[in-house]
């Protein structure tokens, strides 16, 4: 079993960690409705995906 030889500091062991952070994904919008969507996804307002309705979405009814 490894076991290592010398003791690993905290700043050692932060360092290492420093690029495991997690990014910013990148939005699109959609052609159809200008709503931002995620890239290569049917987008979520209106279920279109490359000029044509994949998705049945349900729409909220507004009160007056």
């Amino acid at each position: 079993m490894a076991v290592p030889k010398k003791h690993k500091t905290r700043s050692g062991r932060n360092q290492r960690r420093s690029h495991d952070h997690l990014k910013a994904s990148n939005l699109s919008v959609c052609k159809n409705c200008n709503f931002p969507s995620r890239p290569h996804e049917a987008c979520s307002n209106c279920g279109f995906y490359k000029g044509r309705q994949v998705v049945k979405v349900k729409t909220a009814k507004v009160k007056k």
